[in-house]
């Protein structure tokens, strides 16, 4: 069974994550013209109205796996009328854009604070990295916890930004694809997404298939940035 203590971590931040993820998404379909998701409560980054609209996903399911296997599994969603997106596909794939990037942004915050806390000399570089294992305390149960949360937030929020950037339904990178397209090449796109909506299963599959061909080189990118000179490998 997983330490509680470091399951209850990955929990508090996958909810967060998915939390703002969600709220990018309500946020940019408000800025883009659909009030859909705003009327739903989403643009919020309150936990709350996302687990009314997604228990199962956001709350049961992640908290079962979490306690049992150590690693959240879960989903979300923020609605959005689906006219509005037909007649600005461009601005829908935006809204689309708007999840994994506020992943990534998180990404940065939580990188930044690694290197504050390095520079400060409450943090320095693992013998030995990981997912949850970015940066090693200096001294005491305090720092030693600080920095499990913030590796764990930067590689959780490095994995849901990656992985929703594969342009495979019900991926948000499906929805950004129209931002490639012409116009009439957009609505025949958007015409088979419709039509084929059980592609949902094959797109998640085939991600799961590739995802650590892209999400490797990412962390290890992101891990030598931490600490340029260490050649992690």
């Amino acid at each position: 069974m997983p330490d509680p203590g470091s399951a209850l971590v990955y929990y508090v931040v996958f909810l967060f994550s998915v939390t703002i993820h969600e709220a990018a998404h309500a946020w940019a379909a408000l800025v883009g013209g659909d009030p859909t998701a705003y009327h739903g409560g989403q643009v919020s980054l309150d936990p709350r109205p996302h687990i009314k609209r997604e228990p199962m996903g956001m709350l049961w399911i992640p908290l079962i796996s979490v306690f049992l296997s150590g690693w959240p599994i879960g989903f979300a969603s923020a609605p959005y009328d689906p006219a509005w997106a037909r007649r600005h596909p461009k601005r829908a794939a935006w809204m689309a854009l708007a999840g994994p990037g506020a992943n990534l942004l998180l990404v940065l915050l939580a990188f930044a604070a690694i290197r504050i806390g390095a520079a400060a000399g409450v943090f320095h570089a693992p013998d030995r990295a990981g997912f949850d294992h970015l940066a090693a305390g200096a001294g005491g149960a305090f720092w030693a916890g600080l920095a499990f949360v913030l590796s764990v937030a930067l590689s959780l929020n490095l994995l849901l930004g990656v992985l929703n950037l594969f342009p495979f339904p019900p991926l948000d990178g499906s929805g950004a694809v129209p931002l490639l397209l012409s116009d009439r090449a957009t609505v025949h796109y958007q015409d088979f997404l419709w039509k084929n909506r059980a592609l949902g299963l094959i797109g998640i599959l085939i991600a799961w298939q590739l995802f650590k061909y892209a999400f490797d080189p990412a962390f290890l990118f992101v891990l030598n940035l931490l600490y340029p000179g260490l050649g992690y490998h």
